[in-house]
């Protein structure tokens, strides 16, 4: 007599992603009231990515920010970059995390640069706190530099830079212990069209260049358009995803939009299919032979 198969072992979610946010949960006081900035938010972002989250303000996405950067810390739920817990991550490991793992640029360039330093010293700050050999930080310093487009401002101090300038100084600054993660705060923010293309175009080269995984926030609708994989934020739930093939070469490409269902079985329907439908508390649902549907209650019961 043959005994049954033992069940098959499921997979952790998101084992072979670099970044992994599962049911997870930011509550903080504003003022004596309770805000709920992440509300069981689920989000995958693999290796080698380069992902625009984007959404209204207050919805959510600059907290994921700071959740990622080991700014700010959960409070419920699970989030790991790289390996690392950051629910749970011990103080000593923190400082590795922010110093090796992952990089941070923020929308106001005065964050981002030391006003006083010039660009190659600024570049250099990281590396020498790291500990790393002084001719190895020249180095590295000038060929990020070079890469981003700005080794002319090797010299300069931020107010000898223009906004752009100054933003893409940044991002080498961010690079300088090669970590696996970027994240960028709305970093074409107080930009003009033009020059926010130049530094959009700056993380795109370290995206293929490097191979480093870039999360970007932002609310340009131009910029979103741009990348292969766009992530919208409403009420601190994932609520649609855009898949864009040939992003940003030569052309928009074809863009599909996905509505996200998290792992409680959640999606977040757009409030114009609610109001056009009369959606409102509950809802009727019926399982056809490829789809679900989903129709108003119409009044029915009390």
């Amino acid at each position: 007599m043959r005994l049954p198969a033992p069940p098959q072992h499921q997979p952790e979610f998101g084992h072979d992603a670099l970044v992994v946010c599962d049911n997870l949960v930011r509550i903080y006081q504003s003022e004596g009231v309770e805000v709920q900035a992440l509300q069981g938010l689920d989000l995958l972002v693999h290796e080698g990515e380069m992902v625009a989250l984007v959404g209204a303000s207050g919805s959510g996405k600059s907290t994921l920010l700071n959740v990622l950067a080991a700014v700010d810390s959960p409070t419920a739920g699970r989030a790991r970059v790289a390996g690392h817990d950051l629910v749970d991550m011990p103080r000593r490991e923190q400082v590795h995390y922010r110093r090796h793992v992952v990089g941070f640029v923020r929308q106001q360039t005065a964050r981002n640069l030391v006003p006083y330093l010039s660009a190659r010293q600024i570049v250099d700050l990281p590396l020498s706190i790291a500990g790393r050999p002084r001719h190895e930080r020249r180095g590295r310093a000038d060929e990020l530099l070079g890469l981003l487009g700005v080794g002319h401002c090797a010299d300069r101090r931020p107010h000898e830079m223009s906004g752009g300038e100054q933003q893409r100084v940044a991002i080498a600054v961010a690079l300088a212990n090669a970590p696996r993660l970027l994240l960028a705060d709305e970093p074409t923010g107080e930009l003009d069209s033009e020059t926010a293309a130049e530094v959009f175009a700056a993380l795109r080269t370290v995206n293929h260049e490097l191979g480093t995984t870039v999360v970007v926030v932002t609310h340009d609708a131009e910029v979103s358009g741009q990348v292969a994989r766009t992530v919208a934020i409403r009420d601190g739930r994932t609520s649609s995803e855009v898949l864009r093939d040939h992003a940003g070469a030569g052309g928009p490409g074809t863009a599909v939009e996905f509505a996200v269902m998290d792992r409680a079985g959640r999606v977040q329907l757009p409030r114009e299919y609610r109001e056009a439908l009369d959606l409102t508390r509950r809802v009727r649902l019926a399982l056809a032979e490829d789809h679900v549907q989903i129709r108003s209650d119409r009044g029915e019961g009390a």
